[in-house]
């Protein structure tokens, strides 16, 4: 039976085109790989680079002020009245730095007790229990207001390794438990998708370990952000 001649240039074009193929593939496979590497290589850069910190006030007057406020509204509070606390931007920061250096200085302290009798130093002076949970590492805390909204800039230690987070959202209280609903967010010069910040803060808040954290003391009834000042009111 005869056979049918096969034709020399066909082979030719079958024969280069296969190894072509397989370069093709092969090219493209190593741009892939290199890509995730370059993304991820950039990534990690992104987070830790730390953000600049944003441009606040503070001073001791301003958190003697704050503290001054708070003790005169909870008094009030504890007589059964209600009473209003409001604090602008430089009295919520210099209160916040005040009581962060107290508790790092009780940190340090090598006097610190095992137990939770509070440290000497006042009442507002962190328990060996508050300072145990503060070993989260937190460095520094920032807070702006602006209209409606807080803009928090934390920075916080990983590993010896210092990195910023930055969250903006609406602050509030919700059945006796404080309530964050971020609008924007970024870890180092990360910013954090929309669905990846929503899904990581309800996690964050609806947890069993955090659930309690966010408990608000019994007599305050509403926590929110009006005009720039954190205004709390109390039964």
């Amino acid at each position: 039976m005869p056979t049918t001649p096969v034709n020399p240039v066909n082979q030719s074009a079958a024969e280069t085109s296969a190894p072509r193929n397989v370069s093709v593939w092969q090219w493209a496979f190593r741009v892939v790989r290199w890509s995730t590497y370059l993304a991820a290589f950039i990534t990690i850069i992104l987070v830790l680079r730390k953000a600049p910190p944003p441009v606040i006030q503070t001073s001791p007057q301003a958190a003697a002020t704050a503290e001054a406020k708070v003790q005169q509204v909870e008094q009030s509070a504890s007589k059964g009245e209600p009473a209003t606390l409001r604090l602008d931007e430089t009295e919520l920061n210099s209160m916040l730095a005040a009581r962060l250096a107290q508790a790092q200085t009780a940190i340090a302290s090598p006097a610190a007790p095992a137990s939770g009798v509070p440290v000497p130093g006042g009442p507002d002076t962190p328990s060996a229990t508050d300072v145990e949970q503060m070993r989260s590492n937190v460095r520094d805390v920032k807070v702006q207001m602006e209209g409606d909204l807080v803009k928090a800039y934390v920075v916080f230690d990983v590993h010896g390794k210092d990195m910023t987070l930055d969250l903006e959202g609406h602050l509030g209280a919700a059945d006796g438990y404080l309530k964050f609903v971020p609008v924007s967010g970024q870890i180092g010069s990360l910013p954090i998708p929309q669905s990846a910040l929503n899904s990581a803060v309800q996690r964050l808040m609806e947890s069993p370990e955090n659930r309690e954290k966010l408990r608000l003391p019994p007599d305050i009834a509403d926590l929110k952000i009006v005009n720039g000042e954190l205004v709390t009111t109390y039964h």
